[in-house]
C-alpha cells in the first residue's frame, strides 16, 4: 500500500506500519491533542507518533523514502 493510500485511513484512526522496517518500529498514528501534568488535554496542531518496541512513542516525519514506499499497512487491532 502506498503512502497515499494509507493515509485517509490514518486520518480515521488506524495505525499503519512498513513492511520495510526492522520490526523495532510497531506503528505510526495520528494524534491532535497532548496532555498536561494535570491530567488536562488540549488540541494542537495533527502530528504523527511512532511506538517501538523499547522506548514507548516518539515524534515522527515521514522521510521520502517513507512516503514513496508501497509497502505501508494498516495495523490490526488487537
Amino acid at each position: 500500500m502506498t503512502f497515499e493510500a494509507v493515509l485517509p485511513r490514518i486520518k480515521q484512526g488506524a495505525k499503519a506500519v512498513r513492511k520495510g522496517w526492522s520490526g523495532y518500529e510497531l506503528f505510526i498514528e495520528l494524534r491532535d491533542e497532548i496532555g498536561t501534568s494535570s491530567g488536562e488535554f488540549l488540541q494542537v496542531t495533527p502530528y504523527f507518533l511512532i511506538k517501538t518496541s523499547d522506548e514507548g512513542y516518539s515524534m515522527f516525519s515521514p522521510t521520502p523514502c517513507d512516503i514513496l514506499a508501497n509497502d505501508w499497512e494498516i495495523v490490526a487491532e488487537n
